[in-house]
This record gives C-alpha cells, structure tokens and sequence, in this order.
C-alpha cells in the first residue's frame, strides 16, 4: 500500500481506540520496551509528547521513567519548519501550542546529537521499519542529523500487516517497533542496549 493510504487507514484505526484501551496498551508498550532495552542513568533519550487523546501511545510513562532513573529527557518542538529538540526535567513548564501539543518554551535547538534512543511517534510501521508518520518528513531529516549509532524505537499499537510500496531514498527505516505484544528489530542492527 502507498503511504497516504495507509495514513488515511491508520488515522481511521485510531479513531476508534477508547481512553481506556490506549491507556492499557500504552502501558503494555512502555512494559515492553524496559523489558528489552537496557536503560540507564546518564544516557540521553529523545522522546517525543504524545496526545493520547487523540490516539496516541501515552509517552508520558516513558518521560516519568526516564526522569526517575537520571536519564536526560530531550523533546521535538517544530519551529519555522524544521524540527528542534529541547532538553526537560520534571520541573519544566509545558505549553499547549497550537495543535494541542504541549511543548517547553524556547526556540534554540540544544545542539545534542548522540542520543542512545529516541522514541519516533507514528501511525505506522511495515516488518521492514519503514515507517508512515503524518506526512511531513520531520523525523527522517531529524534521523540524518544524529549519531548513526542512536536507536530508533518506534511505538505503535498495530502490528505491521502491510508492506510500504513507495519508500523513498530520503527514508530513514527504525531499528525497532514496539508494539503491545512485541518488540520486532528490523535489519541487522543489534543494539548494545537488549538484554
């Protein structure tokens, strides 16, 4: 399937996840991604702030985690079209922009670029790591920017049924999804960081 096909599917899909669910399968994502990789103090994670109110898997289990385990938390926040990442704590203010997100304040990019994961928002993932995100190339430019070695874990509620036809050169695939039942690796990547 094309990518914008599998947008209008899995947009759909979401659509019909209750609170409920999402926040029982979030959980049973966040349970999965401890349970393969080895996180510890003083590595820096970049993960996105999810709205799962609008079927979103809930990240917030994640930032708590990191935060209470001294890890250093960076976020995204799209600024003039191009996608920055700012550093967190627990003690950071968040602002609601314009699309419900709520992000820090601040418009300077941190310069950090050797993050050991970052944590990719999705709609989907085929069994490939070819990701489908909402359509405006965000992350695969951010993904050509960092450390090669950083881990690319996406985090979805499906699991990847239909192949991506149209992948393109500028795509940059995950090394891993984690769903609510698994955790799949793609390629020959092995991460220092599984058990």
């Amino acid at each position: 399937m094309k990518k914008s096909e599998i947008r209008k599917v899995y947009l759909e899909k979401k659509k019909t996840l209750v609170p409920a669910e999402i926040s029982i399968l979030s959980k049973n994502i966040f349970e999965n991604f401890i349970a393969q990789f080895y996180v510890k103090e003083n590595q820096i994670v970049h993960c996105f702030l999810s709205l799962p109110e609008k079927g979103e898997v809930d990240t917030t289990l994640f930032i708590n985690y990191f935060f209470e385990n001294n890890i250093q938390v960076f976020v995204p926040k799209i600024i003039k079209g191009k996608l920055i990442a700012l550093e967190i704590t627990a003690e950071t203010p968040l602002i609601e922009n314009s699309w419900g997100i709520k992000e820090p304040a601040g418009s300077e990019d941190c310069g950090v670029k050797n993050y050991d994961f970052v944590i990719t928002p999705l709609l989907y993932a085929d069994q490939f790591g070819n990701r489908v995100g909402y359509g405006k190339g965000f992350y695969d430019r951010f993904f050509s920017e960092i450390n090669r070695n950083a881990v690319k874990i996406g985090v979805s509620f499906f699991p990847p049924n239909e192949e991506i036809d149209d992948v393109s050169d500028f795509d940059v695939p995950l090394n891993y999804l984690v769903t609510p039942t698994e955790v799949l690796s793609f390629g020959s990547f092995e991460s220092k960081f599984t058990k």
